[in-house]
């Protein structure tokens, strides 16, 4: 496995393509998405995806409706987190789906398509369930965001 440094990480990733999709999604939905992309490290990528689920603030928006897509490229490993608010409303079922559909893109190495469909497909479920609404405000940052020190 080799180590990717957050430069190497940030060629890797279009993160111009990810935010745009992001917004996109966000116009139609009270939800908040989230995309974070870690380096390499030893250890549970579930446990690390959770403490970047909290140390994102992914739990502080109103409708508990905020996702993430936690990606660790140099593993080809990934884990999809919604925090509680839409979890009741898709079920675990969802974000199995969610998982295959990115994993083929990632599987080639092409993470920034299948972050962009994991993105989509989120959205088209948030908008459902979480329709945006004219007081609507942006809770959460939607860049991309390349922190270390979730492994």
């Amino acid at each position: 496995m080799r180590t990717l440094s957050r430069r190497k990480l940030r060629r890797l990733i279009d993160e111009e393509r990810i935010v745009q999709a992001i917004q996109e999604a966000e116009n139609e939905t009270s939800g908040e998405i989230r995309v974070s992309v870690a380096p390499f490290f030893w250890g549970s990528v579930e446990k690390a995806a959770w403490k970047a689920f909290h140390r994102l603030g992914m739990t502080n928006t109103a409708e508990r409706n905020g996702v993430l897509i936690f990606l660790v490229p140099s593993r080809r490993r990934f884990v999809v987190l919604g925090d509680e608010g839409i979890h009741r409303k898709v079920g675990q079922e969802f974000w199995e789906a969610v998982a295959a559909a990115m994993s083929g893109k990632f599987a080639t190495g092409d993470f920034t398509t299948g972050l962009v469909q994991g993105i989509e497909e989120i959205g088209r479920r948030l908008k459902e369930h979480f329709p945006h609404q004219p007081d609507d405000v942006d809770e959460l940052p939607d860049e991309v965001d390349f922190g270390d020190d979730d492994g």
